[in-house]
């Protein structure tokens, strides 16, 4: 990785640490230590062809090893004991993190650049042969806590592969246009960024084959009825019903006038018929009343009458 310091700054031990472990990393980066971004001094800000990142370095006061452990309401501590660094608290620490990376996505913004590939991390810088674990600690999202020493640096190469896991967008370009909107001083030159690593031009984005799918053939469909002819149908349907309609009447009359015939009138109007026999005559002993004839009635048409 290629280390640039400003001019004139006075390192603390822990952060010349962290210069040589930045100098034996073998993947493609830039390093500013001791960035100055506004009126806030930054202790790293290394860019990596997929994004930025912002270190505050610190170091111990005395030897601490063990189990690192961070606490919901804030409280840092190694086997259960206080973690005892440097200049500060751990609290103003976080908060310095968080402001520093602030501070750099508001210059790259005013810059007109993008500014949201930009993450920050504490790095702890024990003494050699300290043995402290966990060596990293998710404060938040965007916000870790790195343990690293020129000993053992593997978890900073972990980090410093894993937030640059994104897109190769930092070319040569704009790495030089980053360091000019951090007000960095000695700016490297187009010739070393490109013997780091960095490429000329932002790579094309590989082509996606189309997927190929079967057309469906989509039957179209009938079409609508003319509202007039629509009518018209329905007016014939209706004249066809009245027709049956009379028919029906009419069949129904007939069977009605076929079914009355002479044959079935009432016995009564046949008990009125008087027969035309003459009564038989009686002998001398036999006294008779005298029979009187009885009109016989004769209907239309009828031949005995």
């Amino acid at each position: 990785m290629l280390v640039r310091i400003r001019p004139g700054a006075q390192l603390t031990g822990a952060e010349r640490e962290l210069v040589e472990c930045l100098r034996d990393y073998p993947s493609t980066g830039l390093a500013l230590v001791d960035c100055q971004v506004g009126d806030r001094r930054l202790g790293a800000v290394i860019v990596t062809p997929r994004g930025i990142t912002v270190l505050e370095v610190r170091g111990f006061r005395r030897r601490q090893s063990g189990l690192l452990t961070v606490a919901t309401d804030g409280s840092w501590k190694i086997s259960d004991s206080p973690l005892d660094l440097e200049d500060e608290s751990t609290n103003a620490l976080t908060d310095q993190v968080e402001h520093g990376v602030h501070a750099v996505r508001v210059a790259l913004e005013q810059a007109l650049q993008e500014g949201k590939h930009v993450c920050g991390a504490v790095i702890l810088v024990p003494y050699r042969g300290v043995v402290v674990r966990p060596a990293r600690t998710t404060l938040r999202p965007g916000l870790d806590v790195l343990v690293a020493n020129t000993v053992d640096a593997h978890e900073l190469r972990v980090y410093l592969e894993g937030f640059s896991a994104a897109p190769r967008e930092w070319t040569v370009d704009r790495v030089i246009n980053t360091c000019t909107a951090l007000g960095v001083g000695e700016v490297p030159s187009r010739a070393e960024l490109a013997e780091e690593g960095f490429a000329a031009n932002r790579p094309a984005p590989t082509p996606v084959a189309p997927q190929v799918r079967p057309v469906r053939k989509v039957s179209a469909p009938p079409p609508p009825v003319d509202p007039s002819r629509r009518g018209k149908l329905v007016g014939v349907a209706v004249f066809v019903a009245a027709l049956i309609g009379v028919f029906v009447v009419f069949l129904v009359v007939g069977m009605a006038l076929l079914q009355e015939s002479p044959k079935t009138r009432p016995m009564s109007d046949t008990s009125q018929t008087t027969s035309t026999t003459r009564a038989p005559v009686l002998g001398p002993s036999t006294t008779s009343a005298p029979v009187t004839p009885r009109k016989t009635a004769c209907w239309p048409f009828q031949t005995d009458c």
